[in-house]
């Protein structure tokens, strides 16, 4: 295995839904975290941004960090304790979590791990 192979392994990716329209891909990588709109979905008339803080574009949006957005999505608390627990998860991987507890979240928005 060369090594773009081995870090194409480690690389996490998730769709994420708005309602039930898949809105775009959200990665994390050894560079940070990205989302992308989906192209269908910024083409069609009830194409609405996932946040204010992430408006509508055929741009990738990029950061070194969890987007504020999807850090929002995650349990906290005892919540995120028992979360923890039952998957085992690492509470320092952030996108780990959003895979695991995210899949039908409160709202509009929901994520699907890739």
């Amino acid at each position: 295995m060369n090594l773009a192979q081995s870090n194409q392994k480690e690389m996490k990716k998730a769709k994420v839904y708005m309602y039930d329209k898949m809105a775009g891909i959200l990665t994390e990588d050894e560079n940070g975290f990205h989302f992308q709109y989906d192209q269908s979905f910024l083409k069609s008339k009830e194409a609405e941004p996932v946040s204010l803080t992430l408006p509508l574009t055929s741009s990738v949006f990029e950061s070194k960090t969890m987007f504020p957005f999807f850090d929002g999505l995650l349990p906290e608390g005892w919540l995120l304790d028992i979360a923890q627990k039952n998957w085992k998860l690492n509470p320092r991987d952030r996108m780990e979590i959003l895979l695991k507890v995210c899949q039908d979240c409160i709202g509009a928005v929901s994520i699907e791990a890739i």
